[in-house]
Protein backbone atom coordinates (compact mmCIF):
# COMPACT_ATOMS: atom_id res chain seq x y z
CA UNK A 1 0.00 0.00 0.00
CA UNK A 2 1.18 3.51 -1.10
CA UNK A 3 2.06 6.13 1.49
CA UNK A 4 0.09 9.22 0.87
CA UNK A 5 2.01 12.40 2.10
CA UNK A 6 0.30 15.47 2.58
CA UNK A 7 0.54 19.40 3.56
CA UNK A 8 -2.56 21.06 4.83
CA UNK A 9 -2.85 24.72 5.53
CA UNK A 10 -5.25 26.27 8.40
CA UNK A 11 -5.35 29.50 7.81
CA UNK A 12 -7.45 30.57 10.43
CA UNK A 13 -4.90 29.20 13.01
CA UNK A 14 -2.14 30.16 10.86
CA UNK A 15 -0.50 26.48 10.92
CA UNK A 16 -0.62 23.89 9.07
CA UNK A 17 -0.10 20.09 9.12
CA UNK A 18 1.52 17.38 7.60
CA UNK A 19 -0.56 14.33 7.48
CA UNK A 20 0.32 10.48 6.49
CA UNK A 21 -2.56 8.65 4.84
CA UNK A 22 -4.98 11.41 6.69
CA UNK A 23 -3.70 11.25 9.84
CA UNK A 24 -1.69 14.42 11.56
CA UNK A 25 1.99 13.34 11.97
CA UNK A 26 3.08 17.09 12.97
CA UNK A 27 1.66 20.69 13.63
CA UNK A 28 3.74 23.74 11.97
CA UNK A 29 3.35 26.67 13.46
CA UNK A 30 5.62 29.78 14.12
CA UNK A 31 7.22 28.55 16.97
CA UNK A 32 8.22 25.01 15.38
CA UNK A 33 7.22 21.57 14.50
CA UNK A 34 5.24 19.42 17.06
CA UNK A 35 5.02 15.77 16.64
CA UNK A 36 7.56 13.27 15.20
CA UNK A 37 8.18 12.26 12.06
CA UNK A 38 10.24 8.83 12.08
CA UNK A 39 11.30 6.34 9.77
CA UNK A 40 11.30 7.15 5.61
CA UNK A 41 7.87 8.32 3.82
CA UNK A 42 7.41 7.56 0.09
CA UNK A 43 4.99 9.20 -2.44
CA UNK A 44 3.62 12.48 -3.41
CA UNK A 45 2.90 15.34 -1.66
CA UNK A 46 0.76 17.45 -2.02
CA UNK A 47 -1.15 20.62 -0.55
CA UNK A 48 1.08 24.25 0.02
CA UNK A 49 1.41 26.10 3.13
CA UNK A 50 1.14 29.90 2.92
CA UNK A 51 1.68 32.39 5.60
CA UNK A 52 4.16 35.02 5.12
CA UNK A 53 7.82 33.73 4.23
CA UNK A 54 7.11 34.00 0.23
CA UNK A 55 8.05 36.51 -2.10
CA UNK A 56 5.25 38.83 -3.16
CA UNK A 57 6.16 41.00 -6.24
CA UNK A 58 3.88 44.20 -6.54
CA UNK A 59 2.50 45.92 -9.47
CA UNK A 60 5.00 48.32 -11.11
CA UNK A 61 4.21 52.13 -11.37
CA UNK A 62 5.80 54.37 -13.84
CA UNK A 63 7.39 57.40 -12.49
CA UNK A 64 5.80 60.26 -12.74
CA UNK A 65 4.31 63.09 -10.71
CA UNK A 66 6.11 64.24 -7.44
CA UNK A 67 5.82 61.05 -5.56
CA UNK A 68 5.06 57.79 -6.09
CA UNK A 69 3.36 55.49 -3.32
CA UNK A 70 2.92 52.07 -2.61
CA UNK A 71 0.61 50.77 0.14
CA UNK A 72 -1.19 48.15 1.88
CA UNK A 73 2.58 46.70 2.31
CA UNK A 74 1.40 43.69 5.02
CA UNK A 75 2.39 43.76 8.44
CA UNK A 76 3.97 39.89 8.10
CA UNK A 77 6.54 41.51 5.77
CA UNK A 78 10.38 41.76 7.22
CA UNK A 79 12.36 42.67 4.15
CA UNK A 80 11.10 45.21 1.34
CA UNK A 81 13.35 45.38 -1.70
CA UNK A 82 13.01 48.59 -3.78
CA UNK A 83 13.42 48.69 -7.81
CA UNK A 84 14.48 51.29 -10.08
CA UNK A 85 14.49 50.90 -13.90
CA UNK A 86 15.27 54.24 -15.63
CA UNK A 87 14.02 56.37 -13.15
CA UNK A 88 14.60 60.23 -13.50
CA UNK A 89 12.96 63.51 -12.70
CA UNK A 90 12.89 67.00 -14.14
CA UNK A 91 14.90 68.79 -11.82
CA UNK A 92 18.01 68.53 -9.10
CA UNK A 93 16.99 67.75 -6.03
CA UNK A 94 17.90 64.14 -4.86
CA UNK A 95 15.60 61.60 -4.83
CA UNK A 96 14.75 59.95 -1.75
CA UNK A 97 12.40 57.04 -0.12
CA UNK A 98 10.16 57.25 2.60
CA UNK A 99 8.25 54.61 4.52
CA UNK A 100 5.27 55.23 6.65
CA UNK A 101 2.66 54.05 8.48
CA UNK A 102 -1.14 54.33 9.54
CA UNK A 103 -0.41 58.01 10.47
CA UNK A 104 0.85 58.38 7.10
CA UNK A 105 4.72 58.98 5.70
CA UNK A 106 7.32 59.39 8.12
CA UNK A 107 9.81 62.41 6.72
CA UNK A 108 11.99 62.89 9.77
CA UNK A 109 13.54 60.83 12.02
CA UNK A 110 16.02 59.03 9.38
CA UNK A 111 19.78 58.43 9.36
CA UNK A 112 20.82 58.05 5.95
CA UNK A 113 24.54 58.44 4.14
CA UNK A 114 25.52 57.76 0.97
CA UNK A 115 28.95 57.54 -0.95
CA UNK A 116 29.10 58.40 -4.55
CA UNK A 117 31.66 57.39 -6.92
CA UNK A 118 32.78 58.97 -9.84
CA UNK A 119 36.09 60.56 -10.95
CA UNK A 120 36.05 61.53 -7.27
CA UNK A 121 34.30 60.32 -4.08
CA UNK A 122 31.49 62.60 -2.86
CA UNK A 123 29.01 62.10 0.54
CA UNK A 124 26.19 63.12 1.88
CA UNK A 125 23.79 62.63 4.63
CA UNK A 126 19.80 63.43 5.52
CA UNK A 127 17.19 62.98 8.21
CA UNK A 128 13.97 62.84 5.44
CA UNK A 129 14.44 59.74 3.70
CA UNK A 130 16.65 57.73 2.54
CA UNK A 131 18.76 59.15 0.25
CA UNK A 132 20.36 57.67 -3.73
CA UNK A 133 22.80 60.08 -4.12
CA UNK A 134 24.60 62.87 -2.69
CA UNK A 135 23.67 65.73 -4.68
CA UNK A 136 21.12 65.91 -7.25
CA UNK A 137 21.95 65.92 -11.42
CA UNK A 138 19.29 67.33 -14.18
CA UNK A 139 18.69 64.15 -16.81
CA UNK A 140 19.94 61.32 -14.55
CA UNK A 141 18.31 58.39 -14.79
CA UNK A 142 18.59 55.77 -11.99
CA UNK A 143 19.09 52.01 -11.89
CA UNK A 144 19.10 49.62 -9.33
CA UNK A 145 17.65 48.36 -5.91
CA UNK A 146 17.37 49.40 -2.01
CA UNK A 147 16.70 46.55 0.46
CA UNK A 148 14.78 47.66 4.15
CA UNK A 149 15.00 44.83 6.64
CA UNK A 150 13.23 44.96 9.91
CA UNK A 151 15.82 44.34 12.74
CA UNK A 152 14.86 42.69 16.15
CA UNK A 153 14.28 45.62 18.14
CA UNK A 154 10.97 46.60 17.55
CA UNK A 155 9.79 48.51 14.28
CA UNK A 156 13.07 49.70 13.42
CA UNK A 157 14.45 48.93 10.03
CA UNK A 158 17.35 49.38 8.07
CA UNK A 159 17.95 49.86 4.52
CA UNK A 160 21.01 48.75 2.47
CA UNK A 161 21.22 49.92 -1.84
CA UNK A 162 23.38 50.33 -4.46
CA UNK A 163 22.40 52.83 -7.50
CA UNK A 164 23.45 53.67 -10.86
CA UNK A 165 22.86 56.96 -12.31
CA UNK A 166 23.90 58.00 -15.87
CA UNK A 167 23.52 61.49 -17.13
CA UNK A 168 27.00 62.86 -19.19
CA UNK A 169 28.70 60.54 -17.19
CA UNK A 170 27.98 57.43 -15.24
CA UNK A 171 28.29 56.60 -11.70
CA UNK A 172 27.45 54.55 -8.65
CA UNK A 173 26.19 55.15 -5.16
CA UNK A 174 25.96 53.24 -2.32
CA UNK A 175 23.46 54.25 0.80
CA UNK A 176 22.45 53.18 4.13
CA UNK A 177 19.52 53.93 6.20
CA UNK A 178 18.07 53.30 9.86
CA UNK A 179 14.63 54.39 11.03
CA UNK A 180 13.01 53.76 14.07
CA UNK A 181 8.78 53.54 13.37
CA UNK A 182 6.46 54.08 16.17
CA UNK A 183 4.08 51.70 15.08
CA UNK A 184 4.12 48.88 11.68
CA UNK A 185 5.34 49.83 8.68
CA UNK A 186 2.59 49.78 6.10
CA UNK A 187 3.62 52.41 2.88
CA UNK A 188 6.11 53.23 1.22
CA UNK A 189 6.72 56.34 -1.23
CA UNK A 190 9.53 57.50 -3.45
CA UNK A 191 10.24 61.69 -3.94
CA UNK A 192 12.48 64.04 -3.99
CA UNK A 193 14.01 65.94 -1.09
CA UNK A 194 12.49 69.22 -1.99
CA UNK A 195 9.42 67.50 -2.60
CA UNK A 196 8.24 69.36 -5.75
CA UNK A 197 10.86 67.70 -8.45
CA UNK A 198 8.47 65.62 -10.44
CA UNK A 199 9.56 62.41 -12.08
CA UNK A 200 9.63 62.07 -15.73
CA UNK A 201 10.61 58.82 -17.11
CA UNK A 202 11.24 55.13 -15.46
CA UNK A 203 9.44 52.63 -13.59
CA UNK A 204 9.69 51.53 -9.50
CA UNK A 205 8.25 48.43 -7.96
CA UNK A 206 8.40 46.78 -4.58
CA UNK A 207 8.53 42.70 -3.61
CA UNK A 208 8.61 41.69 0.31
CA UNK A 209 8.95 39.24 2.34
CA UNK A 210 8.15 37.62 5.53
Amino acid sequence: MATSLTLENDSSLAQGYIKVNGSTAATLTTSGITGNLTGNVTGDVTGSLTAGGSLTLSTAQTASGTAVDFTSIPSWAKRITVMFNGVSTNGVSIPQIQVGTSSGIIATGYVSDVAAITSAIGSASATSGHILINTGHSGFSYIGSVVFVKTGTSNTWVGNGTTAFRGSAGAISMHTSIINLATTLDRLRLTTVNGTDTFDAGTINISFEG
